[in-house]
């Protein structure tokens, strides 16, 4: 009982963990963009618009390109914690003598539980990466808009 107690809060907070740091790194991107662009030339808007734009198109192809490499590693995990729970209940069933003794039923059944569990926390995890894409994407597109206008 205490280990799926802490299997699920380390899941929460690696989601938590996971939107924070993809928040973070958008944030850092479009304010390196902010101290990048060229001030020189205030006079002539029409040129910074176009490097604005450039930016702002580069920093949704970053974080598209992060989007995409966050829910393969999420993926790629919940595959091993689905692994990993099978080769223990295949260790446990290996390990006692009688077919359908209580001890193996048990393990099965955890390790289905662990497999159930691990998808739903892939699917929701994954959710959070694209709602956080989603909305960097949706800033830059503000901010270009306001620029452009």
């Amino acid at each position: 009982m205490k280990q799926n107690y802490f299997k699920k809060q380390l899941s929460t907070v690696g989601r938590f963990l996971a939107t924070v740091l993809f928040c973070v790194s958008a944030i850092a991107l479009v304010w390196q963009g902010a101290f990048f662009s060229n001030t020189v030339a205030m006079a002539s808007p029409a040129a910074n618009l176009i490097a604005e734009a450039d930016i702002g198109s580069e920093i949704q192809g970053k974080v598209s390109k992060d989007a995409g490499r966050a829910k393969n590693f999420i993926r790629d995990t919940a595959d091993r914690v689905e692994r990993t729970a099978n080769k223990n209940a295949d260790r446990v069933e290996q390990a006692t003598d009688d077919n359908g003794s209580f001890v193996e039923r048990k393990a099965n059944r955890d390790a289905a539980r662990i497999e159930q569990r691990a998808e739903q926390d892939a699917a929701l995890t994954q959710k959070a990466v694209d709602k956080t894409k989603n909305a960097v994407e949706r800033t830059v597109d503000n901010i270009k808009d306001a620029f452009s206008k």
